[in-house]
């Protein structure tokens, strides 16, 4: 077979095929395809990482803004 395209398909069916992406979830670390939430796998997921910003679970370094205000 010297073209490049998989025998079991034709042409229009490999057109329309699907690209499936996994990705693991940053909370769980579950592996998933859902686009819903993405990068997490669930609502329940996202809202963690949401509660995990409000209650300063994650920080960003560098100057805090009551330095820079002191300084002008």
């Amino acid at each position: 077979m010297e073209n490049n395209e998989n025998p079991t398909f034709s042409s229009q069916e490999q057109t329309n095929a699907k690209v499936v992406k996994v990705h693991k979830c940053p909370i769980c670390g579950k592996l998933t395809d859902s686009a819903q939430y993405r990068p997490f796998c669930s609502k329940r997921c996202a809202d963690i990482d949401l509660g995990m910003w409000f209650n300063e679970g994650y920080v960003i370094e560098g100057k805090a803004q009551a330095d820079e205000e002191e300084g002008e």
